[in-house]
């Protein structure tokens, strides 16, 4: 019943102010200033490109919450989901128990963009071109040390490390990956330390949440250690540390249906009352959720007729392209084989018709595709 409940407030309710995949500081000014009331903003410091990252402090419980998003600047779809997530804590009438109980027992600490100068650019690293997400030991850049600094100072309970995965991940069954979470080790040995049996136990109240609405599109990630990855050095320093990488479904490429997710999510991990009270039973639900897989495409044609009269197949992939403030998808050809054994958010089956892309019978890895068309039914696929 909660989750029509949940649903029904996120189609009417959900900030809508922000949409899309390009999202910068600039369009969260008249966010921030809407949750004054509810917020302490500060600034946390300033980008390696002299970019302000300001830093909201919410509540005023005992436990503290560290969530930082937009780490990757292309990676937007949490920065989305989280805003709707404040919104919520406003609402006058839905799981206010909860919220007051949040609000009084917590204090939540968040970054909206950790990387503004990626968020402009659209890129994953920052202005430098560094990596973030592997700078957690030499922290190189500003960002690094001002997330470490704010972590040191804040000593947190629990820290919330939020990403978007690609369209390429899928499950081995088949299944897209509509989301996806961590709870990082602490060393090679892959040690179920307290620190990610606390994570793992907030996950699976995630997952309690996510699964009446997206049953098997859950998943994991390979939890090999790198303690470069800023989840995995603060898993070592002995804090529950959560990646919630938000995943992708069908055509939903500006990932409007993904935000929905991820604020799913947030109110397992923050508001949910705990239902994995127990070790044991806790790891074991973890454990049976799929592990992450690079099997999927975009675009997968099959039993395509070739030039050489050989049949096989075509796979494509988006490349996201920031052109006048905009993210475009721009369609490339990534591989011909003979057989694929990929998934693909859209299959088209040739039956042995022939294709042409741009007009013109010959085509090659990595071009751009504008339009292509089947032969023998005379009719326009893209």
């Amino acid at each position: 019943m909660k989750n029509e409940l949940l649903k029904n407030w996120f189609k009417n309710n959900f900030e809508s102010r922000i949409l899309g995949r390009y999202i910068t500081l600039n369009h969260l000014d008249l966010l921030l200033k809407d949750l004054q009331d509810i917020a302490e903003i500060e600034t946390l410091g300033f980008s390696e490109n002299g970019i302000e990252i300001p830093i909201l402090k919410i509540g005023s419980g005992s436990k503290k919450v560290l969530a930082w998003s937009q780490m990757h600047g292309n990676e937007s779809t949490t920065t989305k989901g989280l805003f709707d997530f404040l919104k919520f804590l406003k609402t006058k009438n839905l799981y206010k128990p909860e919220i007051n109980s949040f609000l009084i027992t917590h204090t939540f600490y968040l970054i909206p963009i950790l990387n503004p100068d990626g968020a402009i650019l659209n890129t994953r690293e920052n202005f430098n071109k560094i990596d973030l997400n592997r700078d957690a030991q030499s922290r190189s850049q500003t960002e690094s040390r001002l997330l470490r600094r704010c972590f040191d100072e804040i000593q947190p309970n629990l820290c919330l490390n939020l990403h978007d995965q690609r369209s390429i991940f899928g499950f081995e069954n088949g299944s897209e990956a509509a989301i996806s979470f961590l709870a990082p080790a602490a060393d090679k040995k892959r040690t179920l330390t307290a620190a990610r049996i606390t994570a793992i136990k907030h996950i699976m109240n995630a997952v309690e949440v996510l699964e009446a609405e997206i049953p098997n599109k859950i998943g994991r990630f390979d939890d090999s250690f790198n303690s470069n990855c800023v989840g995995d050095a603060f898993t070592t320093l002995n804090t529950p540390t959560i990646l919630l990488e938000a995943g992708h479904t069908g055509s939903d490429y500006e990932r409007e249906i993904s935000r929905y997710h991820v604020f799913l999510a947030l109110v397992g991990i923050l508001l949910s009352p705990k239902q994995f009270l127990n070790d044991i039973a806790a790891l074991t639900a973890y454990q049976v959720l799929p592990e992450n897989k690079k099997n999927y495409a975009d675009l997968l044609l099959k039993n395509v007729q070739f030039s050489n009269g050989t049949i096989g197949s075509v796979i494509c992939q988006f490349r996201e392209v920031l052109i006048a403030g905009r993210v475009e998808f721009h369609l490339i050809l990534i591989d011909v084989v003979s057989k694929s054994d990929k998934y693909a958010h859209k299959v088209y089956d040739l039956n042995g018709s022939s294709i042409l892309i741009n007009s013109q019978e010959n085509y090659r890895i990595g071009q751009k595709i504008e339009s292509m068309f089947d032969r023998l039914r005379k009719k326009l696929i893209y």
